[in-house]
């Protein structure tokens, strides 16, 4: 059956996978961005800004969704504005939120004993509260506190009441070479290709990955797929530390990393973590959605990474 899908965002990453992917299934899709880039193919493009809720309203006009995925919202300020413009427009509504909201270094969150995966509990969106009235507009200020913005807006929409509300709680993204557009990946490739120091905590602690490929394809199952509502974790099933992506890097460059102990509360390379909140994904594989072992994609995200770096290392060594 054909559903009449809306993404906010993606025009890149896992999010313009998502799209793709859609559209290959036969979905009608719309996408709504700020026309920095276009939509594959095949989709219906709506340029408006997400933030101006009279733009974006009218730029909609009369269109209406089956389900609508944001890939883009930050801040309760955005979810406010999302729920009053597509109440009565779809009957669910899914956001891409992070892990980060269980990052325990970002607020008072029950304490989960080490080793014990993360579950969604953790965070309830329906009772967490919001303080719309702080500086989410400053890009700043929402930069430092993208964990609190995700959770005050996943609590904003779980509580709009106008629609069926899905949080997508995704584990670090990894996969596709040159189109991550996080460059993590590209950061451990380059640093152990050329023997440069990966800084990392004494006792780094493990945490959690999904491929992008595997991401797109859950939101596109959570969105018509499912009928469940709430906050979900989607991981990669197996947990992992900075050394064993450091080790896999290694056994593909041919080269040992190399690492510094960073002092305790010192910057550490991006998957270094000193505090725990690695997640379970046991809710999504009870509702139908078996995640496949990091171990069995990470090896091939790795090697797209590596080749991606040294395509890039030779078009800047390249005389002009």
């Amino acid at each position: 059956m054909s559903d009449r899908i809306c993404v906010i965002g993606g025009n890149r990453y896992f999010g313009r996978l998502l799209v793709e992917r859609a559209l290959a299934a036969g979905h009608q899709v719309t996408v709504v961005n700020r026309g920095s880039a276009a939509p594959p193919a095949g989709a219906d493009h709506v340029v408006a800004d997400r933030d101006d809720e009279t733009t974006l309203g009218a730029a909609l006009g009369s269109r209406v969704f089956d389900v609508v995925v944001d890939q883009v919202c930050y801040t309760p300020v955005q979810a406010a504005v999302a729920a009053r413009v597509f109440g009565g427009r779809t009957r669910r509504y899914v956001m891409t939120s992070t892990i980060e909201v269980y990052d325990p270094a970002s607020a008072a969150l029950p304490a989960v004993p080490l080793g014990t995966p993360v579950t969604e509990g953790v965070v309830d969106p329906a009772g967490w509260p919001v303080a719309a009235g702080l500086p989410w507009y400053d890009a700043a200020y929402r930069d430092a506190h993208y964990a609190e913005g995700k959770r005050q807006a996943e609590a904003v929409l779980a509580r709009a009441g106008a629609f069926g509300f899905v949080s997508v709680r995704s584990a670090h993204v990894l996969g596709g070479g040159e189109r991550e557009w996080t460059g993590r990946l590209a950061h451990y490739a380059e640093r152990v290709a050329r023997g440069e120091e990966i800084a990392v905590h004494a006792e780094p602690l493990p945490t959690v990955f999904v491929h992008h490929e595997e991401l797109a394809a859950f939101l596109l199952w959570a969105a018509v797929g499912s009928d469940f509502t709430g906050p979900v974790n989607a991981c990669s099933d197996g947990f992992l530390d900075v050394h064993g992506l450091c080790e896999e890097v290694a056994a593909r460059v041919g080269r040992r990393p190399a690492y510094r102990v960073t002092e305790p509360g010192g910057a550490a390379s991006p998957f270094s973590f000193d505090r725990h909140y690695a997640m379970s994904n046991a809710r999504a594989r009870d509702l139908g959605f078996a995640f496949s072992p990091v171990a069995g994609w990470l090896p091939r995200a790795v090697a797209e990474a590596v080749a991606a770096t040294a395509v890039a290392a030779t078009a800047v060594a390249r005389p002009a």
